[in-house]
């Protein structure tokens, strides 16, 4: 039996055009809409948990970013850089006429939920970045560097979680084999062989490869574009992208932000730890 679905599909087209896709999930439409945006080689099924949490009470768009999930891949891999992503995020919110909203990024998420908010703060309402900051660790920008763009697969979904165990351990330390097995299933697609693959167009790496392109310049008056706002900050204890000194940094620039540690685990929460749960919660809650 397939899972339950309790989404409709969505498309919209870029600038460059190409089709783009986001898992939009129904809710209240007399509050500002969540938008979702995942990391770096991630997609929509990664924040199914929080968008079924909220349903209902708010609007929740899970966006996949060009290269990624159901959105076209690109012709041109150099456009696979954070100011190409605002850019199509832009373009969805003209298409839906969305003018305000809360913002939810994790990793390359949160780079584009910043640009956003420096962009065109007007219409972040409120924002949720999971662990990530205007200054990223080098040491864990490299270890995403060894990795990322490398085609591996599995002939089975134990196959698949076995080896995610085996490589992401210390991110996840208290993970069971079905805890892997859903991350898998999140990471993963069978393709046309049948056999079980990444689900993002390895050229995404030949950009995030180049020194600077993963975020771009200065990017701390991206935070100070978020002060008025209601603001959390997720960061994992074993993080090896968003530093402890950074994270204390960023809640010290904009009074009211909060800061969570989730203890135990590394890059990056999943946003259904009960105490990220919570402090989701009451940034909502300060949200009319």
């Amino acid at each position: 039996m397939g899972e339950r679905r309790n989404y409709t599909d969505g498309f919209w087209w870029s600038k460059d055009g190409l089709r783009l896709h986001y898992r939009d999930y129904a809710g209240a439409d007399d509050r500002p809409p969540v938008l979702c945006f995942p990391g770096l080689t991630r997609n929509a099924r990664d924040y199914d948990g929080l968008a079924s949490r909220l349903a209902g009470a708010r609007r929740v768009l899970c966006i996949e970013f060009r290269g990624r999930g159901e959105s076209a891949y690109a012709k041109d891999p150099m456009s696979y850089v954070p100011l190409t992503y605002l850019q199509d995020v832009e373009a969805l919110l003209a298409d839906l006429g969305i003018t305000r909203f809360v913002a939810v990024g994790t990793s390359l998420g949160g780079i584009v939920t910043m640009l956003l908010a420096a962009t065109d703060g007007a219409k972040i309402a409120g924002a949720v970045l999971n662990d990530v900051g205007p200054e990223l660790d080098p040491g864990g920008l490299a270890r995403i560097r060894s990795y990322v763009g490398k085609a591996v697969w599995h002939p089975t979904w134990m196959h698949a979680a076995r080896a995610l165990a085996e490589n992401n351990a210390d991110v996840y330390p208290g993970y069971g084999i079905e805890d892997w097995l859903r991350m898998a299933k999140r990471l993963y697609r069978v393709n046309s062989s049948g056999r079980i693959v990444l689900d993002y167009d390895m050229k995404i790496a030949e950009p995030f490869r180049v020194p600077g392109n993963e975020a771009g310049p200065d990017m701390w008056p991206t935070i100070d574009a978020m002060q008025g706002k209601p603001l959390l900050i997720v960061r994992g204890e074993r993080s090896d992208i968003l530093g402890a000194a950074t994270a204390d940094k960023m809640v010290a620039r904009v009074k009211g932000a909060e800061l969570v540690t989730v203890p135990g685990v590394g890059h990056a929460p999943t946003l259904d730890e009960p105490e990220v749960v919570e402090a989701i919660e009451r940034l909502l809650a300060k949200v009319a």
